[in-house]
């Protein structure tokens, strides 16, 4: 293998030993090759001819040995291959003292400083800075062996805050059903509502427009949306990438539960996906938040501008009823569907954190 000699060197691996081999006095060595004496008396005394570790001895660092075990021995670098950045946000709830230089100097000790390149991600343009209520909607199908199920997924663009519902159908009905749940389950006003052009959410392009179009009520999808004050975008026909969020949430899910784990029957997909999104919302530090969680995110809202936030929850009784009965487990089978964010009563840690 090829050596890597250092930058100021001025011999070689041969001629240092032939100095070592030498028994020319040293100031005639060093006129004839052209170097210090001090350099020849250096290699004299050394037993090899390798260029010597440069730095600190000992490498400087600020991690004790079972610190390190956690970055390395555990090898969550390897088993995850988060980003440095990402690393650096997952640790430090773990590690108190830790910095991103002290990180990156503990992953050069061990070799992996460096992710393979077969992982490396393309960049992406990042969105211009939104007022939060902006969500993006999307729906997406989880097999399994007893058939399939229709996740819809609510994720708002500045919080990351989201929300699913299960159904059997991704029809008008259920997407209806599920932009009242959002407007219920979300703890601010939603101002925007961004999806992709599907019969759940809009009517066909053909039909959007035409005579026959006068005589027709709005999607009813739009109807709830006007009802609540709601701005209904559409993404250009096609172009999936333009609803990227929800999209890639949507595959977020996917990798955490059905691409992972294998589930004997529907009720522990169900139970895993409510996991992971309870998760996501409450404990993970996203580096888009700045290393904040979803929930802590909408706290820093509040703070800062509480006219944008709901300051308590309008449910009806008849709302409360139902939601007891889902979370319960007495009501008819269809109403027994555990509704995401309403099992983990995100209402109740919002107000434990306000007061």
């Amino acid at each position: 293998m090829a050596s890597v000699f250092q930058g100021s060197t001025r011999t070689t691996p041969r001629v240092r030993a032939e100095f070592q081999a030498s028994q020319t006095p040293s100031r005639a060595l060093a006129a004839q090759y052209g170097v210090n004496p001090k350099t020849i008396l250096k290699w004299r005394k050394r037993t090899s001819t390798a260029d010597a570790a440069m730095g600190p001895r000992p490498k400087s660092t600020v991690l004790t040995a079972a610190e390190e075990a956690i970055v390395v021995v555990v090898e969550f670098r390897r088993t995850t291959l988060l980003l440095l950045d990402e690393m650096l946000g997952s640790l430090r709830d773990t590690i108190a003292n830790l910095s991103r230089s002290a990180l990156h100097r503990c992953l050069q000790r061990h070799g992996i400083s460096r992710l393979p390149k077969d992982d490396t991600r393309d960049s992406r343009k990042r969105f211009k800075s939104y007022v939060i209520g902006y969500v993006h909607i999307d729906s997406c199908e989880l097999r399994h062996a007893d058939g399939k199920l229709i996740l819809f997924l609510a994720i708002d663009r500045v919080s990351k805050f989201t929300y699913v519902e299960f159904y059997e159908r991704a029809g008008k009905a259920q997407g209806t059903e599920f932009l009242r749940n959002v407007v219920a389950a979300f703890l601010y006003k939603i101002h925007n509502v961004l999806t992709d052009n599907g019969s759940a959410f809009a009517d066909l392009p053909k039909n959007r427009e035409g005579p026959t179009r006068r005589l027709l009520d709005p999607h009813i999808f739009d109807r709830v949306c006007i009802e609540h004050g709601i701005e209904h975008r559409l993404t250009k026909p096609y172009h999936p990438w333009t609803n990227g969020q929800a999209e890639r949430m949507n595959r977020t899910v996917k990798d955490a539960t059905i691409k992972t784990f294998h589930y004997s029957d529907i009720e522990s997909l169900k139970a895993h996906v409510l996991a992971f999104v309870s998760a996501y919302n409450f404990a993970k530090h996203l580096k888009a938040l700045q290393w904040r969680t979803p929930f802590k995110t909408i706290c820093d809202a509040w703070k800062r501008t509480q006219t944008r936030l709901k300051s308590t929850r309008t449910t009806s009784s008849r709302d409360h009823t139902s939601r007891e009965s889902n979370c319960s487990g007495t009501g008819s089978a269809s109403d027994r569907r555990c509704r995401g964010s309403r099992c983990i009563k995100p209402a109740s840690a919002w107000e434990a954190h306000r007061g």
